[in-house]
Order: C-alpha cells, then sequence, then structure tokens
C-alpha cells in the first residue's frame, strides 16, 4: 500500500457521505463504482487518481475534518431515520451545519453531550472502547443509593447475563424521594446506567452526559451546538 492509498469505505467516509459502515454496505448493494467498475468488496484500495461514482454520482471532495459538541435534548433518537416516526436528532439540528454523524448515541430520554463530526471513520475511532475515554453523567433516580450499592458498582455487575465493568458513583444530593448522582464510566453499553439502577430497584428519571472523554458540555443549552477547533482537532487520531 502506498500513503496515498487507503481503502474505499474510509475514503467514502472522509467524503462525509456516510459512515465506513454505511460505507461499506453500499459496495457490498453493488451501488459503488471506482473507474467505471462496480465494487464488490470494501477492501479495494483506492487513491486521489481514482473516480469514484456512487449511484452514478462522483463523490464530493474530501472535507476538512470537523467536530461539534451538541446538547441532545430528551424525546430525540440518534438516528438518521426512525421506521416509527419519533423525531431524530437530525431532524433538529441547525441547517448551517454539513452532514454529520454521531460519536455513539445517546437513548431516546436521554440527555445531555454528543459529539457529531463529518468524518465517519474518526466517529468510530472515538467510540472505540480501546481510546479508554471515560464518560461522565448526572444521574436522578427514584430511591436511595446505600454504600453496598456503590461498592458493587465498583466491582462490576452482571445484568441478564452482560457484564457491566467497574464504574464509579458518587451522591450529589437527595431531592424528596430521589437521589441525584455522579456516575463515571469507561463502556458505555446500550442502556448501560438505566439497566445497572434498575438491578438494584432505582428507576431512572433523568439522565444527562455531561463529559465525553475530554469534551465538557459545559454551559450549552439543550439543542445548541459548539464547533471545536485548534488543538483539540489536531490531537485526535
Amino acid at each position: 500500500m502506498t500513503k496515498k492509498e487507503e481503502r474505499i469505505a474510509k475514503t467514502i467516509a472522509a467524503a462525509g457521505v456516510c459512515s465506513r459502515r454505511e460505507a461499506e454496505r453500499l459496495i457490498l448493494d453493488g451501488r459503488v463504482k471506482v473507474n467505471g467498475v462496480v465494487l464488490k468488496t470494501p477492501a479495494f484500495l483506492t487513491s486521489e487518481q481514482d473516480q469514484i461514482l456512487i449511484d452514478d454520482q462522483p463523490l464530493p471532495g474530501r472535507q476538512k475534518r470537523r467536530l461539534w459538541c451538541y446538547h441532545k435534548p430528551a424525546g430525540l433518537i440518534t438516528t438518521h431515520r426512525d421506521p416509527g416516526g419519533r423525531p431524530t436528532v437530525f431532524e433538529k439540528l441547525p441547517k448551517y451545519l454539513p452532514r454529520v454523524v454521531s460519536v455513539g448515541r445517546l437513548d431516546f430520554n436521554s440527555e445531555g453531550l454528543l459529539l457529531l463530526t463529518t468524518d465517519g471513520a474518526l466517529a468510530r475511532a472515538l467510540e472505540h472502547p480501546s481510546r479508554g475515554w471515560t464518560r461522565r453523567y448526572r444521574v436522578r433516580v427514584h430511591g436511595d443509593i446505600t454504600p453496598t450499592i456503590i461498592e458493587r458498582l465498583k466491582q462490576g455487575i452482571t445484568v441478564k447475563g452482560i457484564h457491566y465493568a467497574s464504574c464509579e458513583l458518587e451522591i450529589e444530593r437527595k431531592q424528596g424521594s430521589n437521589t441525584w448522582v455522579t456516575i463515571t464510566l469507561k463502556e458505555g453499553k446500550n442502556r448501560e446506567i438505566r439497566n445497572m439502577m434498575a438491578f438494584f430497584g432505582l428507576p431512572v428519571t433523568r439522565l444527562i452526559r455531561v463529559s465525553y472523554g475530554p469534551f465538557q458540555l459545559g454551559s450549552l443549552a439543550p439543542g445548541e451546538v459548539r464547533e471545536m477547533t485548534g488543538k483539540a482537532i489536531a490531537d485526535l487520531a
């Protein structure tokens, strides 16, 4: 492989068309041509000299990598299309944004920090567990947190056959019959916090992600976006 060659799915993702995984599906569906030939495998290596067509339309030029912090409100699903007709994150984004993909997801009823990028390959890299980034959440549960619960969460627990690794829980304050806590974890499995709290009989009534790795929600209002520039982008692999 020369320095100018890369896998075709990575090239498509870097152009902002879709994620790398979605690009692989386009290729397997026979929708991608290189130099007039329909590709049959996403393992194909391409260079700047190749003509790439998707559905017989030229691939846009490779975009500058961009990244935004977005304050996701509750009541939005993190997907481009929902068969159930629920409102999506991408329908509610400011119209001036280019096409973006999310770094991981927040479920329908969760709020807070969601990273968005024009680079699908970067999104997959930032959400991969090997990066070791912590995620921090402010969580309101109905009920009381005991020292035993805190200790068991430190050790990691298994719920319905799914193992959740060690996480840190700190109590913020009591609010009537509810308790606000801060939970810090490194995994981010589907509905992880809700499932762990339900295991202890503690329904989650609000969940807000306040940080993802080095990125912070800060004072960003619901529905607002803030583009990250300079060193914050340059240091990302």
